[in-house]
Order: structure tokens, then sequence, then C-alpha cells
């Protein structure tokens, strides 16, 4: 039990002797009874405040040799509550598929969730890169490489490097990426 649980009961905030017998719930509001028999109503929509005296109560009530007054609580079980899948006949409906059926919905979007992730870690690209032009060789960016090694390593220049790759950010380089590196050699032996 939680620790202010006294203060939900009735008897904490009702006066001597009353006692909530019901709710209607198309005007919100609680009834009660006192000793003498007289019935009272709360205010609509809230469970506390002032009590107003009514004739009688919208809803029917259980016979008065019963132990227990409460109109919330139905006649059929024990602990007074009515399963909630049950026909004007009191069979109980039970659906198909239980609890798991309530589930389905979500362990749907997990599996799609699952294998989205599937198709973007595990499956190859679908997407081939562009081929480098004749006079340049592909390079495949290693870590740690920077723009000004790549073009020291070959023999070029970062403005020809610009010009090949047009849309390389040399501050921006990830390990993996392929990119076209002007090929000094081969020009040179155009040249001769």
């Amino acid at each position: 039990m939680g620790r202010w649980s006294q203060y939900d009961e009735d008897d904490y905030r009702l006066p001597e002797g009353v006692k909530r017998i019901g709710y209607d719930a198309d005007t919100g509001c609680y009834y009660f009874r006192d000793r003498e028999g007289l019935v009272y109503k709360g205010p609509e929509g809230s469970e506390f405040g002032e009590l107003t005296q009514v004739a009688e109560l919208p809803i029917t009530e259980p016979e008065e040799g019963g132990n227990d007054n409460d109109v919330e609580a139905a006649p059929g079980r024990g602990d007074g509550y009515q399963p909630l899948a049950v026909d004007e006949h009191g069979s109980r409906h039970v659906l198909r598929g239980g609890a798991y059926r309530a589930l389905f919905p979500f362990f749907l979007i997990i599996a799609v969730v699952l294998l989205l992730i599937w198709r973007l870690a595990f499956s190859p690209t679908l997407v081939t890169p562009a081929p480098c032009p004749s006079t340049t060789i592909p390079y495949v960016i290693q870590p740690g490489d920077t723009c000004w090694e790549i073009v020291r390593r070959h023999n070029s220049t970062l403005d020809k490097l610009h010009i090949v790759n047009p849309k390389i950010v040399c501050s921006d380089l990830h390990p993996g990426d392929r990119i076209c590196i002007p090929d000094e050699e081969s020009s040179i032996s155009r040249v001769f």
C-alpha cells in the first residue's frame, strides 16, 4: 500500500455515517447516503465538494437486504465487480489471440525497424560511385588522411584536386570515401 493510502478511503473525507453508494458517469456525480437513508449528490466532475440532497437516484440500487450497498459493484463476483467482456446473458467473450493480439502492432513495428537496420547495415550499397576520368586515378581515403598529404604523395596540387573533385571538403574527409586524384605521371608521359 502507498504511504498515504488512508486518505484514499471515503471514511477519511466524508462526515460520520455518510457512505458513497454510486457514481453517474453521464453527469460525473458521486451519490452518497447517510444513516437516515437520505440521498445526496456531489458536485459535477468532482470527487470532493459540497453535498446537495436529491430526491432519488438516477440509477437502480440493490436491495437493502445485502450487507454491501455499493451501486457500482455488480453482484456477480465475490469482490463485487463484473468482468468487462460479458454480454446480456452473462456469457463471457474471449478474444482470439488473447493479449498477443493487442501487442501485434507493437511487434510489427519492431520487426520493420530491425529489417530496415539489417538492410542498411549488411546489404551492399546499391549506388556505385561514378568512375574517375581517364587522366585521374581512384583513391580510397584512409584514417588520418588529409588533402595536403594525398596530393603530396601523388605529386599533385590542391587546385588540381579541387578541379577533379568539386564537392570535396578537405576539413571533412571520411575514411572509406573514394576520390579521384590527378595522375601526374600519366600527364608527364603524354607530354613527351
